[in-house]
């Protein structure tokens, strides 16, 4: 089994230190607040939304206001531990991240911006095709990122698994609502 500061770590393998612990809260707090972006973008009551038909298989409105919280926290604590788990050891001592570290954060950074992206497109700008466009770009950048944090720390390619599957159906609300009207 290997240390859960390597790469490839296993999940539970060890219980975080406080600073660690810490460092995965703020992370998570940090991509919160990037998400909360898009929140005034959205406006589920607005006369342009109300008009539209929606696909049968539309959530209620509640749920999409507790489900992106805690998505943000999981790929949040996900960028910690590839930035805790892709540094090079020197000496006994952390030293800078990783070539492949960088790769995955980077990534990470992408999906984020596209991710926010969205929000001021589908509401703001009020069009389900682009909203399309910008989540088939969302996809496989989510995707990568997940490959690229596996390489880094397997836990973290797995708090990336809801958040995978969430933007798979936020594709198929939009797609539906884009086909619906």
């Amino acid at each position: 089994m290997s240390s859960p500061d390597s790469p490839g770590a296993v999940v539970g393998a060890r219980l975080p230190d406080g600073r660690t612990a810490l460092f995965v809260v703020a992370a998570a707090v940090a991509v919160n607040l990037v998400g909360a972006v898009g929140v005034p973008f959205t406006a589920t009551q607005s006369p342009w939304f109300a008009g539209l038909d929606l696909p049968a298989y539309y959530p209620p409105g509640w749920a999409f206001g507790v489900v992106w919280p805690i998505l943000y926290a999981l790929i949040g604590a996900a960028a910690a531990l590839v930035f805790l788990g892709g540094r090079e050891a020197r000496a006994g001592e952390t030293g800078r991240l990783t070539r492949d570290a960088r790769v995955a954060l980077g990534l990470f950074a992408v999906q984020l911006v596209v991710n926010v992206a969205w929000s001021p497109v589908f509401w703001g700008l009020e069009r389900p095709d682009l909203g399309l466009v910008v989540l088939g770009l969302l996809l496989p950048l989510v995707g990568a990122t997940t490959v690229a944090f596996a390489r880094i720390d397997r836990r973290a390619a797995l708090l990336l698994g809801p958040y995978f599957a969430w933007v798979c159906f936020a594709t198929a609300l939009n797609y539906g609502i884009w086909a619906l009207n």
